[in-house]
């Protein structure tokens, strides 16, 4: 069976969904309205996507909150750097954390919102990764997603700022500033640029 992923408007295979009774799986046939249901996928699917039979039934979706803590990953083995970049971009599709890419290609920065999300990281990353990490401070302390009405304008900030600025999952930019005083100081400077704490979930441009 195929359903069509409206955030990308490409078709997906629904193979083998099923239903989940304690450790129990058994597949499912037919579901109704208030069943969850489990979709095997590899990354295809996030955190509020829809799945339609052709429909472009577009929800908002979950929000992105911007992170109040920003963290570096150290990890002991370097040679398990490819492992824990798969890792963590898993764990930021599936919503325990935010990921940030920094453009300089500098390591990348998890964010979250509370301390507990960290701890969860690490527990994950150890017993299912076997990935034992530990975190370090970073030099940023504020995120905010940046865009302009103007997208020229929002290329000039890049470029004048190609330091403090990362991609997030979604390959859209942020700002990132060592303190509450740089963000103020920048946002005087670039009126033109919306520092955003918020980033509405995502779907397909109609018009792509």
């Amino acid at each position: 069976m195929k359903a069509k992923l409206v955030r990308t408007g490409k078709p997906m295979s629904l193979s083998a969904p099923q239903f989940f009774f304690a450790r129990t799986r058994v597949t499912a046939d037919e579901a109704f309205a208030g069943d969850v249901v489990g979709i095997p996928n590899h990354g295809t699917l996030r955190i509020g996507d829809t799945l339609t039979e052709g429909e472009e039934i577009l929800f908002r979706g979950v929000p992105n909150f911007a992170p109040e803590i920003l963290r570096r990953v150290r990890l002991g083995d370097a040679m398990k750097a490819k492992k824990l970049k798969e890792a963590l971009h898993q764990m930021a599709e599936e919503g325990v954390v935010q990921l940030f890419s920094p453009e300089d290609g500098s390591p990348a920065i998890v964010g979250v919102v509370g301390a507990l999300q960290l701890d969860v990281l690490k527990e994950r990353l150890n017993f299912e990764y076997t990935l034992p990490v530990e975190f370090e401070m970073s030099r940023f302390s504020v995120c905010r997603w940046i865009s302009a009405d103007d997208k020229a304008e929002t290329l000039r900030f890049i470029e004048a700022h190609r330091g403090d600025i990362a991609r997030d999952l979604d390959n859209d930019p942020v700002f990132l500033a060592q303190h509450a005083f740089s963000l103020n100081y920048e946002a005087e400077r670039w009126k033109a640029i919306k520092f955003a704490t918020i980033k509405d979930y995502q779907v397909r441009d109609k018009a792509a």
